[in-house]
C-alpha cells in the first residue's frame, strides 16, 4: 500500500455510516440532567485497581475510585488531597505529610498513616513501575501519629513532590493487601479507594458503573451522584454517542482524530487539549533490543529513516501533537533540541541494511519481524499499518500481531515481542516519567512501563542518576542535554511524535478538568450547568 492508499484508507474510515447505538440494552444510563455522567471508556479495563495497572483505562476510571497524597494544578504546582498540608525540611531531605483527618476506605476503614508506610514502602515498590526508583531514595517512611507520614530522603530529590499523583503513587488499603499476593488478591474485583466515587457494578463487556462515595471527607464532593463507563468497542458508535447526547463525555484516543472538528465545532459539545499537561506524553515504536537484528545500532538507525513523524501527526493524528525529537517533549523541563535531526532518507536506510548484509530475496524481503499492535483502538492499529508500510521500503516485512489490553500488557512486561508501540507519560520531570525507560537498574521483567526495550549504557545511567539528585535547574539541564544527545544517537526506541488528545463533553458539564490530570482527576468538583 503506498501513502496515498494508505490516506485513502483513513478517509474512507472518516465516512463510516453511523454506527447503530450500543446503549439500548436495558441499562438506565445517565442522562446529565439527573445528575450523573455517562462517560465513553476504550478499551475495557483488565483491572480497575490502580496500584496494580496503570494503563490508560484503569487510570481514567481508577482515578476516580483510588487518590494519593496530592494534586496538580495546570502548572504543575502540588494542590492537597490525601494530604491536607506538607513542610519540607531546610536541607530538601525530609518531607513530612499532615493527612486528611476524615477520610475513609469504601469499606469503612479509617484511611491512616500505616496506609501511606505500607503503600510507599511495600506494596507500590513491587507492583509498580516508577515507585521503586522513587521510594527508594528514602532512608526511612515512618509514621509518628495516624496523621503524619515522614519520608527522610536519602539524599536530596527535586521532584519529590511531583511523585505523588494518583497514578504515580496511588494509596492502597494495608488491611486488605498486607501479607497476600497482590495481583491475585480477590479484593482486586472489587477495588476500594478513598476516592469520591466507588464501584457498584462492573458488567464486563458493557459497562462499569460507579456511585457517589456518601462518606467522602471533603465536603459538598462529588457533585455527580453517578458515572456510568460504557464500554464502546467501535470507533463509529463512539462518536454517533457523542453526537446524540448518549453519552456526555470522552478522552484519550477515544474519538477517531478524523472525527474530532467535526464534533468540536457542534453546538451541544465542547473540546478541550488541557488536562494532559502532568503527562505530556510521547509516541514510539519499541524494538525488543535483547533480539537480532534490533541488538544492530544499524538496523534501528534504518528503521527510523523509514519512518516520517509528521505524516503520523498530519494522516493519522489529524494535526493533534507535533513530531518528537527525543525521550523528552519539549512541553516540559530540560527539554533541549540541539540533537540528531532524523529525516525520512529511504536510500540511506536501504545502504544501511545492505552494510549488515541484510540481502533480499527473490520477493525483495530481507528480514521478517512481528509488530504486536496496541490493543486501544482503530489510532494504534493504523499506526501499526503505517510502521508496516514504512519497513516494506527497506525490504522488511511486518507480521502484525493481536492480543486484548491484558495479554499485551503482559507481554511486552515479559519482553515478549520483536517490535510494538508505546505511550508513556513524563510525569512533570525526566526523573519521574523518563529515565524509567531507559536505566538499566528499571530492566524489570514482568513489570509494565519499565525499560521493556531493554537498553542498558552505563553513562545513560549515571547521567540520570546524578540529574535526579541536584537541586539546581541549570546543573540538571545540563547532565539532561548530555542524556538526550546520547540516547537519541543510540535509538532504543524510535521516538515519534508528542501526542496531544482531545477531550469532548457536553457543554453543560463544568469542572471535569481541573487539574494537570485532566480526565484522570476525581470529578469530584464535577456537575452540570445549572
Amino acid at each position: 500500500m503506498k501513502r496515498r492508499g494508505f490516506n485513502k484508507m483513513l478517509l474512507g474510515a472518516g465516512l463510516a455510516l453511523p454506527a447503530m447505538s450500543l446503549f439500548r440494552d436495558g441499562v438506565a444510563y445517565a442522562q446529565g440532567a439527573a445528575g450523573g455522567l455517562t462517560a465513553i471508556i476504550n478499551p475495557e479495563p483488565p483491572v480497575l485497581v490502580l496500584p496494580i495497572n496503570q494503563q490508560i483505562p484503569t487510570g481514567t476510571i481508577g482515578g476516580k475510585i483510588y487518590e494519593s497524597l496530592l494534586s496538580y494544578d495546570f502548572e504543575l504546582k502540588p494542590q492537597p488531597q490525601l494530604a491536607e498540608s506538607w513542610e519540607i525540611s531546610e536541607d530538601g531531605l525530609t518531607y513530612t505529610f499532615h493527612l486528611a483527618k476524615k477520610a475513609k476506605w469504601h469499606d469503612g476503614k479509617p484511611f491512616t498513616s500505616a496506609d501511606v508506610v505500607f503503600s510507599c514502602n511495600v506494596m507500590l515498590k513491587e507492583v509498580h513501575p516508577r515507585a521503586r526508583g522513587v521510594f527508594d531514595r528514602c532512608e526511612s517512611i515512618t509514621a509518628p501519629d495516624d496523621h503524619t507520614v515522614v519520608f527522610k530522603l536519602k539524599a536530596p530529590f527535586g521532584p519529590f513532590l511531583l511523585a505523588f499523583e494518583t497514578s504515580s503513587a496511588p494509596m492502597a488499603p494495608k488491611h486488605i493487601y498486607e501479607g497476600t499476593d497482590y495481583r491475585k488478591n480477590p479484593a482486586n474485583d472489587t477495588p476500594i479507594g478513598t476516592g469520591p466515587f466507588k464501584l457498584k457494578e462492573w458488567s464486563r463487556g458493557s459497562h462499569i458503573h460507579l456511585v457517589a462515595n456518601e462518606d467522602y471527607y471533603l465536603e459538598g464532593q462529588p457533585v455527580l451522584t453517578e458515572i456510568f463507563y460504557k464500554v464502546v468497542p467501535d470507533g463509529a458508535s463512539r462518536s454517533v454517542a457523542m453526537e446524540t447526547g448518549e453519552a456526555q463525555l470522552s478522552q484519550f484516543a477515544d474519538i477517531e482524530p478524523f472525527d474530532v472538528p467535526r464534533l468540536a465545532a457542534m453546538p451541544n459539545l465542547k473540546m478541550t487539549t488541557k488536562g494532559y499537561e502532568f503527562f505530556s506524553p510521547v509516541l514510539w515504536y519499541e524494538l525488543n533490543l535483547r533480539k537480532k537484528p534490533f541488538d544492530d545500532l544499524r538496523f534501528r538507525k534504518a528503521a527510523r529513516l523509514l519512518l516520517d513523524p509528521k505524516f503520523i501527526v498530519d494522516k493519522i493524528n489529524f494535526g493533534l501533537g507535533k513530531p518528537a525529537t527525543g525521550p523528552i517533549a519539549s512541553t516540559t523541563k530540560f527539554y533541549d533540541p540541539n540533537v540528531t535531526i532524523y529525516k525520512t532518507d529511504v536510500a540511506a536506510a536501504n545502504a544501511l541494511l545492505d552494510e549488515m548484509g541484510l540481502k533480499k530475496d527473490a520477493n525483495g524481503v530481507r528480514t521478517t519481524i512481528k509488530f504486536l499492535v496496541v490493543p486501544f483502538g482503530e489510532f494504534w492499529t493504523r499506526l501499526a499499518e503505517y510502521f508496516r508500510q514504512a519497513m516494506k521500503q527497506g525490504g522488511i516485512e511486518v507480521v502484525l500481531e493481536t492480543t486484548d489490553p491484558g495479554g499485551f500488557a503482559q507481554r511486552v512486561s515479559n519482553w515478549e515481542f520483536d517490535t510494538t508501540s508505546n505511550m508513556l507519560y513524563q510525569n512533570g520531570d525526566p526523573a519521574l516519567g523518563v529515565a524509567r525507560s531507559y536505566i538499566s537498574s528499571n530492566i524489570r521483567k514482568g513489570v509494565m512501563f519499565t525499560n521493556t526495550e531493554g537498553y542498558s549504557n552505563k553513562e545513560v545511567d549515571e547521567l540520570f542518576d546524578r540529574a535526579a539528585v541536584l537541586t539546581s535547574d541549570k546543573e540538571r539541564a545540563e547532565l539532561y542535554s548530555k542524556v538526550q544527545k546520547i540516547l537519541v544517537d543510540d535509538l532504543p526506541v524510535l521516538w515519534m511524535t508528542e501526542q496531544q488528545f482531545p477531550t469532548i463533553h457536553d457543554a453543560r458539564l463544568e469542572n471535569a478538568i481541573d487539574t494537570a490530570i485532566g480526565v484522570n482527576g476525581t470529578f469530584g468538583r464535577a456537575r452540570w450547568a445549572s
